[in-house]
């Protein structure tokens, strides 16, 4: 082999390996971001379990105001028929 040969040889080695390292950087960069965002989904979801948690027990509270207000409506409209 000539020095020219080894010399090509030498060079398409490092660019290979060049290569494999941008590949494995991309590769473990790709794999933090999906992980990061898989995080990000599970806070979301936690964060909507909550939301959801608190708009139950606020349309709970509105629908026994709501009750109690028909019952005292009830309550003055018998007054106010027993008055006439």
């Amino acid at each position: 082999m000539n020095a020219d040969t080894v010399a090509a040889v030498g060079a398409g080695g490092v660019f290979l390996l060049l290569i494999v390292i941008v590949w494995q950087v991309a590769a473990t960069w790709r794999a933090r971001m999906l992980a990061a965002r898989e995080d990000e989904y599970r806070r979301l979801a936690e964060r909507y379990a909550r939301l959801l948690e608190d708009n139950t027990e606020l349309h709970r509270r509105t629908l026994d105001e709501l009750t109690q207000t028909r019952s005292s409506l009830t309550s003055m409209e018998k007054m106010m028929r027993d008055i006439e």
